[in-house]
């Protein structure tokens, strides 16, 4: 026999609901039928207040109940002796929600490259703001924390620091050619040095920590050659760094350095500094981070140096973290990097749900009380309540002319619609989805909201928003 599924819903909702459960229950093979309360908003159904109103007089494997319901199913699942569940939060996301349309979200626990975050121009901070950063990168996903130095400056302090970083759990690289700086920061516990080539080869080769290499010409990698023969005569740990160029400035021959370095040396550990690409670049940095993680994680590039200086980079470390991790299971599982939850994906959302004019006017011919429900699709903002139903792509326009129709609002309630008309315009801009009473989506920069509804059932604010309509 096939599952039969009850779903539980509001007044407002039914007519989306019924059009959205036919053709999945045939594509699935589940029976269902659909309890309409007596509430015209469902996001604001309780588990109590389900158990008071709802009827039960079928079999039924499951119920399924808004994802906004608050309350503890656990005591209807009791009740009524059937599981209950949340379903998600719209609707329209049901397909997802029974494994349609998508698969699992994988476990993306698994990363092969390290990340170095450099700390820059650290000599000039002080102790507080060093840790302050050291630790902000750490919880972004850094591996090693890179001290940044002043050329023509010798940072005295640097040993102190280093035993400090390292005391509080820090792997700890320095970035500098002055040979007291280096030597330390080593002394202290920094694990590896950025950079050597023929100028500083003799002194550095003689320390016991790894190097990174770098050719003295970056147009001619046969100019680290004799620097290689010094660090591997002494067995001393090194990794290679073609340099990564800017654009304008020989991009696309350096990344066919790290191509060439990668056939010429095969098994040899390779480093990239993609800060010269995310910093000079005047582009959200998220995009450009992923493509150099798929390049690393296909070249074998074991670890990257960045950092997080320019605004609009602000995030690098933990963008670079994402990626890595995005890119080791779609190389390991050859798969394409798509549907593995979209933390990446910030600017616009992976997809979008709309109404439809149709579903807009049945729904506002069917609304019966002063609160407003709010829509942003096709290049419009969507107001609407009792008294009208008013529409445009100007959200003071849509304000006003609904103004007219309904009079003066309170502070409190002109507020509340100011923030979410201004949340609905900016998802029309950008292409994002809008909810009502719910955040916008940014991926990983995601900060959730306490919904209008939330906030009235912790008696945290008073502002008006969607009351229960009870029958």
């Amino acid at each position: 026999m096939n599952e039969r599924i009850l779903f539980v819903t509001g007044r407002l909702a039914e007519p989306s609901l019924r059009q959205v459960l036919p053709p999945l229950a045939e594509r699935l093979g589940f029976e269902f039928e659909i309890a309409v309360l007596g509430i015209s908003v469902a996001a604001l159904m309780r588990a109590d207040w389900i158990r008071r109103k709802l009827s039960i007089t079928s079999d039924f494997q499951r119920v399924i109940v808004p994802g906004w319901c608050g309350g503890d199913l656990q005591s209807l699942t009791e009740h009524f002796h059937i599981p209950f569940e949340r379903g998600p939060k719209d609707l329209f996301d049901l397909p997802e929600f029974f494994g349609e349309g998508g698969r699992p979200q994988p476990e993306l626990n698994l990363y092969s490259i390290e990340i170095l975050a450099e700390i820059n121009h650290a000599p000039q901070l002080t102790w507080e703001a060093l840790l302050r950063q050291a630790e902000w990168f750490r919880n972004s996903g850094a591996d090693l924390i890179d001290l940044g130095c002043v050329p023509g400056q010798t940072w005295e302090g640097i040993g102190d620091v280093v035993r400090r970083m390292t005391c509080e759990g820090f792997r700890v690289s320095v970035d500098s050619f002055n040979q007291a700086e280096v030597e330390a920061a080593v002394e202290a516990g920094a694990e590896l040095v950025l950079s050597c080539n023929q100028t500083n080869r003799e002194w550095a080769s003689q320390l016991p920590v790894e190097l990174v290499v770098i050719p003295d010409d970056p147009r001619n990698l046969d100019s680290w050659n004799e620097t290689l023969d010094l660090i591997r005569a002494g067995r001393q740990p090194y990794r290679l760094d073609p340099i990564l160029e800017p654009i304008g400035f020989g991009f696309a021959p350096s990344l066919a350095r790290y191509y060439e370095t990668r056939k010429k040396f095969p098994d040899a550990d390779i480093m990239m500094g993609v800060g010269n690409l995310t910093e000079l670049t005047e582009v959200d940095s998220a995009g450009v981070n992923f493509v150099m993680a798929a390049l690393c994680e296909e070249l074998r590039i074991g670890s990257i140096l960045t950092t997080e200086v320019i605004n609009w980079g602000r995030t690098a470390v933990r963008e670079f973290d994402l990626a890595r991790r995005l890119v080791r299971y779609s190389l390991e599982n050859q798969t394409l990097p798509k549907h593995m939850g979209g933390n990446l994906v910030v600017l616009r959302d992976p997809r979008l749900h709309e109404m439809g004019d149709e579903g807009l006017h049945q729904l506002s011919d069917r609304l019966t009380d002063p609160n407003f429900r709010i829509f942003a699709e096709r290049g419009e903002i969507h107001l609407m309540n009792r008294d009208g139903y008013w529409h445009g792509d100007d959200p003071y326009e849509v304000f006003d002319r609904m103004v007219k129709s309904v009079g003066v609002l309170t502070p409190e309630h002109a507020f509340y619609l100011g923030y979410e008309l201004c949340k609905a315009r900016t998802a029309l801009t950008l292409g994002k989805q809008y909810t009502q009473d719910a955040a916008l989506r940014w991926g990983f920069l995601t900060v959730e909201e306490i919904s209008a509804v939330e906030r009235r059932r912790r008696g945290t604010h008073d502002r008006p928003t969607n009351d229960v309509q009870q029958d």
